[in-house]
């Protein structure tokens, strides 16, 4: 690749060299080169690049489903980089698969391995809004009703962000099977409460119960509202809307 030179620099193909523009400055290099479609889906040395593909394929439609499952938590809000952090997750994941031989690992296969539930429970899906650090208390899901305590609650100890007003609890337990991506989301009805809040105990219940044998992954979602003449206003700030798994099963 060489730098191009002259008052007018030209771009698209002559000659058999490429000119183009790169991080704004303009370049050469020699057209051609690389692999094609039918080089990938056929020559022996194409192999890796084939496995790694539909590997990333498969991760990449469960995360598509994923986000979809998880949509009620963050309506109207557009998270940065969110979908490449979930990849991140899914090819961890997809990685636990010891079962399956390569080209072929899948996500279920994952979250079947021991360390797969612990993976999704660990795993921060909103960095710029951790709801454990918003909701610094002690959190406890019942495994038989998948009712969500939160107990020595304290208002002053919320994380609010700058301008809010009030803070929105938004609870469900997601029945997902990541082998046929079939998913339910079991939500309870959310809960809003002001800085004047004084009660000392949350408690959030599913308005329906699980019924599958997906994973049931209990999800607790924040966002934060902006009361201006009684009326409630989002404050789709970056800090503003938060995801965390508490629990799964």
């Amino acid at each position: 690749m060489a730098k191009q030179k002259g008052i007018l620099p030209f771009v698209g193909t002559l000659g058999g060299l490429n000119f183009y523009y790169l991080h704004g400055k303009p370049v050469v290099r020699q057209a051609g080169g690389g692999f094609n479609a039918k080089d990938i889906k056929n020559k022996p040395s194409m192999r890796r690049v084939r496995e790694n593909s539909s590997e990333f394929g498969h991760c990449s439609a469960v995360n598509k489903v994923f986000r979809m499952a998880l949509r009620p938590f963050y309506k109207g809000y557009k998270f940065t980089h969110f979908h490449s952090r979930l990849m991140s997750l899914f090819t961890q994941l997809k990685d636990l698969d010891t079962v399956s031989k390569r080209g072929e690992r899948r996500v279920g296969q994952g979250v079947a391995h021991a360390n797969g539930l612990s993976l999704l429970k660990r795993f921060n899906y909103t960095s710029e809004c951790d709801v454990k650090r918003v909701l610094p208390f002690t959190y406890a899901v019942d495994a038989t009703t998948f009712e969500l305590t939160i107990s020595e609650f304290h208002i002053k100890q919320v994380g609010f962000i700058t301008g809010a007003t009030h803070i929105e609890l938004t609870y469900g337990v997601l029945d997902m099977d990541f082998n046929t991506l079939d998913f339910d989301l079991h939500l309870a009805d959310t809960l809003v409460l002001d800085k004047h809040f004084a009660g000392s105990i949350v408690s959030l219940v599913p308005n329906s119960m699980p019924i599958s044998s997906g994973s049931l992954i209990s999800v607790l979602g924040v966002r934060f509202y902006q009361e201006v003449d009684g009326e409630l206003y989002i404050l789709n700030a970056k800090d503003g809307v938060g995801i965390a798994v508490l629990d799964c099963f």
